[in-house]
């Protein structure tokens, strides 16, 4: 059984999350996750990485999948503001990118919830407007 993570735990192993995914190291981004694992992006069957996912092998396959999407030099992240109680964390943050196929730009606010056991990421829910994402991949056209 997890046991929940301090708040300086649960600080630093999100931290260590956005860093990995700076970085582009998608093993070390599954590292950071437990086995069995709480994923949920919210959105239509027109953004093809959102739903759910359980199991820590899933997570390189959705960023692989998204970020094959975009074009990884023009992707942008600002984190605002990480917000820590305990072991839950709620991260937000400004997202840039740029899609492959149609140049297309678009920016958005996004948040992270993120709940850390055992100095594990074992719930990761991302809130970002899907609709906007769709659009501009031109799956809306």
């Amino acid at each position: 059984m997890l046991v929940p993570t301090n708040e300086a735990g649960t600080r630093e192993t999100v931290e260590r999350f956005f860093a990995l995914l700076g970085a582009g190291d998608l093993d070390g981004i599954a590292d950071a996750f437990a086995d069995e694992i709480d994923w949920y992006v919210p959105g239509s069957a027109e953004v093809p990485w959102t739903g759910p996912r359980s199991r820590r092998e899933q997570v390189p396959e959705y960023f692989r999948l998204m970020g094959s999407a975009f074009v990884p030099s023009k992707a942008e992240m600002s984190i605002d503001k990480i917000l820590v109680d305990g072991s839950d964390a709620v991260v937000l943050a400004d997202l840039g990118q740029t899609v492959a196929t149609n140049g297309r730009r678009f920016r958005m606010p996004v948040a992270f919830h993120v709940t850390v056991m055992d100095g594990l990421i074992a719930r990761l829910y991302l809130y970002e407007d899907t609709f906007l994402v769709a659009k501009s991949l031109g799956s809306l056209d």
